[in-house]
């Protein structure tokens, strides 16, 4: 073995110790420093692992399916790599692999779960090719860095065509993810929800993908779930949602989620309707490349969302949810996961528009705010470096709200002047730091 390879691994590993012990995540910069040490170390150590690598893409959902999907395969006895931090971007991507080796430079895993940025698909598919992809849904999301959907949707056929032997998990109730599988000469299967579940027809959410990819014409729904998801048909051109394989029935919602798929009946403390597909995709994946699930409901009982995924904490007699929020049909079922909850409730809202978060937050103006306005919102406070656009977007819902730009006397405030029940909804830089701060006010107020 190089070992140049062997030095990688250590360095990336000091790395990463010495920026946590700073606070900082140090992910990312551990993946640099190994790749810049050892270009070929992603695709020798992906070499390495003796059963499956999965790759999760797609734009919500992403996080939280891959991290189901490595807890179920681990409940199982499986040794798994993941990027559980949500670091999905090459040097996030090597990072997994690389602080999950040994001292020796080598690694000892049966499997690999990694969620993967759909736009840096082109910089990782020629270092491994995945046994199997999860699609979860194609949302229109950081205009500025990404672009249309189309160009998306032009990089992961790309990426597909790349790898035909690799089978796709894809999301049969999202006609721009399904569109792309049957494009695509590679194996598929699908999960959906053929029930409708709740009416969300009244709704005012953008549907990105309202109009038939195959020949243009506007699509008809016999049922929407959220945004695009639902029951499409074309009328023009016959293109049509997809046969379901795993079909998610009996769907109920409250306190807990659950439903049927097969003969498993599936059960969840969770919120948000969303977290349905999160489950139901992490189950497809795992069950089509052929693992026992004998433990899928203990495994969800003892599942815990961390990164601010339905992250839950508790300050002094406030009971806090950190979740993320950066694109309109994310925003839009976050707001439908909090006023499920009736009782009174406080929000603080963080918005940044650095380069991760895409500079652009005109998506602002396509979230339905006007569904925070009922008595149960006890207040709203913004926060974050665009506090402003976010109070000035709520004026024009007619909600009034607090500014307060350091997050952590946003929070603070709502601790001490609350209701004692808060949600805290961050774009993608403020998950963090924000995160950051509930830890320490945590430990320091509680």
């Amino acid at each position: 073995m190089d070992i140049r390879r062997i030095l990688a691994v250590w360095t990336a590993k000091a790395a990463c110790s010495i920026c946590r012990h700073m606070g900082r995540q140090g992910v990312t910069w551990a993946g640099k420093l190994a790749l810049a040490i050892y270009p070929p170390i992603l695709r020798e150590l992906a070499a390495e692992v003796r059963q499956k690598i999965f790759i999760v893409c797609g734009t919500n959902g992403k996080t939280t399916t891959n991290n189901l999907l490595c807890s179920a395969l681990e409940t199982e006895g499986v040794k798994v790599i993941c990027n559980r931090t949500g670091s999905n971007m090459l040097n996030g991507v090597a990072a997994a692999f690389v602080l999950a080796a040994g001292m020796n430079g080598k690694i000892d895993a049966d499997c690999a779960c990694i969620e993967v940025d759909e736009a840096s698909t082109r910089h990782i598919f020629p270092q491994f090719k995945p046994d199997h992809m999860v699609l979860t849904n194609l949302f229109r999301d950081q205009l500025d860095r990404y672009g249309e959907i189309d160009i998306t949707m032009d990089i992961l056929k790309g990426v597909m065509d790349s790898a035909p032997q690799m089978d796709v998990i894809v999301n049969g109730d999202d006609a721009l993810s399904a569109y792309l599988a049957t494009e695509c000469k590679n194996p598929s299967v699908t999960y959906g929800i053929s029930e409708p579940v709740a009416d969300a027809s009244d709704i005012q959410e953008i549907r990105e993908g309202r109009f038939c990819k195959k020949c243009g014409a506007r699509l008809s729904y016999r049922f929407y779930h959220y945004s695009q998801l639902g029951d499409y048909a074309c009328p023009q051109c016959g293109f049509a949602r997809p046969s379901i394989d795993y079909d998610a029935r009996d769907v109920q919602m409250g306190e807990q989620l659950s439903f049927r798929v097969g003969t498993e009946h599936i059960v969840a403390n969770y919120r948000g309707f969303y977290n349905v597909y999160n489950i139901l995709a992490a189950y497809a994946a795992a069950d089509h490349a052929g693992f026992t699930l004998s433990h899928f409901n203990q495994m969800l009982k003892e599942f815990h969302p961390e990164n601010g995924r339905m992250e839950s904490f508790r300050i002094r007699d406030t009971a806090i949810v950190l979740n993320l929020a950066k694109n309109p049909a994310g925003f839009n079922q976050n707001i439908s996961a909090v006023i499920t909850d009736t009782r009174p409730k406080d929000l603080v809202i963080v918005i940044n528009d650095n380069e991760q978060d895409g500079t652009d937050i005109s998506w602002l103006w396509d979230v339905d705010f006007d569904r925070f306005s009922g008595d149960e919102i006890h207040s709203i406070t913004v926060s974050g470096i665009r506090c402003q656009d976010m109070r000035l977007r709520l004026k024009y819902a007619d909600i009034p709200s607090i500014l307060e730009a350091d997050v952590e006397s946003a929070i603070w405030g709502r601790v001490v002047d609350g209701c004692g029940n808060l949600y805290v909804l961050v774009n993608y830089t403020a998950l963090f730091s924000t995160r950051n701060i509930l830890k320490k006010l945590e430990g320091e107020r509680s």
